[in-house]
């Protein structure tokens, strides 16, 4: 039940971008097509996840013994950027197709707070590591949920006729607003 929980609470009612502000950059910037934003959404939780297996394991087994955990955002930082650079280099090698669809957005994970502010969350949660891929796994899923409804959203309003003050951003800032309005009405949900 636990699992259940720590799974819907992270999708919906904690939503990582829509409640917690985290992978803002990559909402507002990759979400014009649901293709592009299904793509993102895919590399972003394939990263997350090994990103906070890597991270979880070198807090327990090296920051954490070793009493330098005032090292971990950094550590964390090198550790995602390198895993996003090995990944890159693994698919290219081994799946070139695959490295091309998601050739584009393996860099721009590199920067997306939102793989770094789960690793901590999952360490900061006190988790263990069952329970800290089934809450990355959970909020990659409420992540790539939010931007796939939030292109669908923004494909839709291309055909609407929209205020020329408010086209493009303005627009945007507002829907993703009330969505994440919507998203709050989750919240009796789960605590």
């Amino acid at each position: 039940m636990e699992y259940i929980i720590i799974f819907i609470s992270a999708i919906l009612v904690n939503n990582i971008v829509l409640a917690k502000f985290l992978g803002i950059c990559p909402f507002l910037g990759v979400s014009n097509k649901v293709g592009t934003a299904a793509g993102m959404s895919a590399a972003v939780t394939f990263v997350m996840v090994l990103a906070t297996i890597v991270t979880f394991l070198l807090q327990k087994y090296v920051l954490d013994p070793f009493h330098i955990g005032f090292m971990q955002t950094i550590v964390f930082i090198l550790v995602i950027a390198a895993l996003v650079q090995m990944v890159e280099t693994i698919l290219k090698k081994i799946s070139p197709s695959l490295y091309q669809a998601l050739g584009i957005f393996l860099p721009l994970i590199t920067t997306n707070c939102a793989v770094l502010g789960i690793a901590i969350l999952t360490i900061q949660n006190d988790y263990n590591l069952i329970q800290g891929i089934v809450f990355t796994a959970a909020n990659a899923l409420g992540f790539g949920l939010a931007i796939i409804i939030f292109a669908g959203l923004r494909e839709r309003l291309e055909l609407q006729g929209v205020p020329k003050g408010m086209k493009g951003f303005p627009i945007s800032l507002v829907m993703a607003g009330i969505l994440a309005m919507a998203f709050m009405g989750f919240s009796g949900i789960v605590k």
